[in-house]
């Protein structure tokens, strides 16, 4: 994300990835530092259409084969339509990508 950032890349972030961080530090110090970090990326939130839009992914992905989460089918979804390079390190990802027209970002 750093070379994205340094870049002058637009990053976005969506509430779950955000809440997703957060949940993984206990720490007050860590949980508000990453609050404020990422308080200068704008959110992508997601609408109505987006919700039926990546359960008919996530269905075609199960279809090809390829298994993916409900979650990880929004975010896809969200790349998709803002055509946006999706910044992962999560191979499922990947798998995805043969399948939809996901951009993965390297």
């Amino acid at each position: 994300m750093r070379r994205a950032l340094e870049s002058g890349d637009e990053v976005f972030v969506t509430g779950l990835v955000l809440q997703e961080l957060l949940q993984g530090f206990n720490k007050l110090k860590a949980h508000d530092r990453i609050v404020e970090y990422f308080k200068a990326l704008p959110l992508l939130i997601p609408e109505r259409e987006d919700h039926i839009k990546a359960a008919d992914l996530r269905n075609r992905c199960r279809k090809k084969g390829v298994q993916v989460g409900t979650i990880d089918a929004l975010l896809a979804q969200l790349c998709i339509r803002h055509e946006l390079q999706m910044l992962t390190t999560d191979q499922d990802f990947t798998y995805v990508s043969n399948v939809v027209r996901l951009t993965i970002w390297s």
